[in-house]
């Protein structure tokens, strides 16, 4: 079942379909950021900081580098440039009890560089609604 659903991530990734996304986050959905304090719970919030981060990270360059599986959840490596800045992280997702939908979605990245880089990018993006 996990892997259905980490089946279905990845085809979002490659769609860019947000019914997909939305379809896919359970409502209690937890989404931490690499530059937001607390974590921003519930599916609403969670929807929108992944389609954020889906059009600035995603499309062409995007590409996940490694994957590591666990009972409950999947770590994702990935890369992207974006203005000559080469940005390396992970996705650590979990899976809710059956496997079908995602509970929680932290997002790790590295450098610093890379992260302020974000920080910009994202916030114009959110300001856009």
């Amino acid at each position: 079942m996990r892997k259905a659903a980490l089946d279905r991530w990845y085809g979002y990734m490659k769609s860019h379909d947000p019914k997909a996304l939305w379809d896919l986050l359970h409502p209690d959905a937890v989404f931490e950021s690499p530059v937001v304090h607390t974590p921003q719970r519930g599916r609403e919030i969670t929807f929108k900081y992944l389609c954020g981060a889906e059009k600035v990270l995603g499309g062409a360059g995007f590409t996940y580098v490694g994957e590591w599986l666990s009972d409950k959840g999947a770590v994702l490596e990935f890369e992207k440039e974006i203005e000559g800045i080469k940005i390396n992280g992970v996705d650590i997702i979990t899976f809710s009890d059956d496997g079908s939908l995602i509970t929680h979605f932290k997002v790790m990245v590295r450098p610093l560089k890379a992260i302020n880089l974000l920080h910009r990018l994202m916030g114009e993006q959110l300001a856009k609604g």
